[in-house]
């Protein structure tokens, strides 16, 4: 395909946009030359000031560079604006942070006695007692355990990973809409994301198949809790994940279960399926969710190779997990005390999530959230509903930066929200959405 087909639009901010999304999709590659300014305007029946402006902005962006006589091409490494989210105004319920209630997070005491004198631990960088712990949670739900290691979270480990397998220019297949740290990640380590749509089941098959199609070496998913969709893999997904995995064997499938312990469904994971089953795997899981937004350890199980390679490149930067975080995660897993405020979290969560899509659908309002502490809501207009919703009170994330390709919609975290605020979002939901309609006509 002509690289000018590649990219449509009719304002500035549409070419550019459309651009973006042809590099995101890696319908534009690094180092592609796009279409000269008056060439593509000629295609697009706009003037040349409208496509210099796009190209500017797509400059300003880092997404491509001016190579004088050589044009205008895709950056080697391209990246995007930043995906953090905006400072929360004063005054308003945040519903947009994805953090779970603090209620049920329990007190992280230090252990009293720290490792003593100023040693290295690299001879020895996991407590055997936390291995053992990590191998019975990976174990619980089916994971196989014979090869364990910690990273300090899911990011670290995630990137290590790709920065050992994977080589600049390299894509990955990513969830859209997902998690926008991990958007933001995979350019920054000079790859490519290539989107794959989500639905309440997971990635979508036909999808995942483009991607690998379109040379995708490394695919990156969340089984279940999926962020920012809710998705949840469920057992026919699985299966039909892993017929198409099948025609690329030599590709690394990495699950984030960032949210094990509080999901609010059973694991139906990719790498449970013994021989049939990806070769080259990793299965990744964090506590953030269920023991602290602070405890930044995560345990890894996976293929004999990936733990060679994830550890080696481990042990040349950080060394080792610090032992006192590793005792702190030690009581908190083996507390009762502990696992019984977690058990009332995975209830609390699971029924606020259904009770706020329960609450819109009352109003005629479509919305998704399977699994995990989030629901999504597609809308026409992100910026109408964050303002509309935001002058009755409230705060939500909009979903331009979980997107690649996949519609517009808003985030809604509903860990802490009570049964009266249910109801008075939703309500103040569809009013805005009425607005919106008489405004705008939709």
């Amino acid at each position: 395909m002509p690289t000018q087909y590649a990219i449509h639009g009719a304002t500035a901010r549409e070419i550019s946009a459309s651009a973006e999304r042809a590099v995101s999709e890696g319908r534009l590659r690094p180092g592609e030359a796009l279409p000269p300014v008056r060439g593509l305007a000629d295609a697009l029946g706009v003037s040349p000031g409208t496509v210099a402006t796009a190209y500017k902005e797509l400059r300003r962006r880092g997404i491509v560079v001016t190579r004088g006589r050589g044009g205008t091409v895709v950056a080697p490494a391209p990246v995007v604006t930043s995906r953090r989210p905006p400072r929360v105004p004063e005054g308003l319920r945040d519903l947009a942070g994805g953090h779970p209630d603090p209620a049920f997070l329990p007190d992280l005491v230090p252990p009293g006695r720290l490792s003593p004198g100023a040693r290295s631990h690299r001879a020895s960088p996991r407590l055997a007692e936390l291995e053992e712990l990590s191998r019975a949670w990976f174990a619980r739900d089916g994971v196989p355990q014979e090869r364990v290691t910690f990273a300090h979270g899911a990011l670290d480990c995630i990137s290590r990973l790709l920065s050992v397998e994977l080589r600049p220019g390299d894509a990955v297949a990513v969830e859209d809409p997902g998690f926008h740290h991990l958007l933001d990640l995979i350019p920054a380590l000079g790859l490519r994301t290539v989107a794959v749509p989500v639905d309440d089941e997971g990635l979508r098959p036909e999808g995942l198949r483009s991607a690998l199609r379109a040379g995708a070496r490394a695919v990156v998913l969340c089984p279940r809790a999926q962020n920012a969709y809710g998705s949840r893999m469920s057992a026919r997904r699985r299966d039909d994940l892993l017929a198409v995995l099948a025609e690329a064997p030599e590709v690394l499938v990495v699950e984030d279960d960032h949210s094990a312990d509080t999901a609010g469904g059973p694991l139906h994971s990719l790498v449970t399926a013994g021989a049939d089953g990806p070769a080259r795997w990793a299965h990744v899981r964090t506590v953030s969710k269920h023991l602290g937004t602070d405890l930044r350890w995560a345990a890894m199980a996976c293929d004999a190779t990936t733990l060679a390679r994830h550890d080696g490149r481990l042990l040349l930067t950080s060394g080792w997990i610090s032992h006192v975080l590793q005792e702190t995660v030690v009581r908190l897993m083996t507390d009762p005390a502990t696992d019984a405020l977690v058990a009332a979290a995975a209830t609390a969560y699971r029924e606020r999530r259904e009770a706020l899509i329960g609450a819109l659908d009352g109003y005629g309002i479509g919305a998704h959230g399977a699994s995990g502490l989030n629901v999504w809501v597609p809308v026409r207009d992100e910026s109408a509903v964050v303002n509309g919703l935001r002058s009755h009170g409230w705060w939500v994330a909009g979903g331009a930066r979980f997107r690649i390709a996949a519609g517009p919609g808003v985030r809604i975290t509903t860990a802490d929200l009570a049964a009266p605020d249910t109801a008075r979002l939703a309500g103040d939901f569809a009013a805005v959405l009425a607005e919106s309609l008489d405004t705008y006509g939709g």
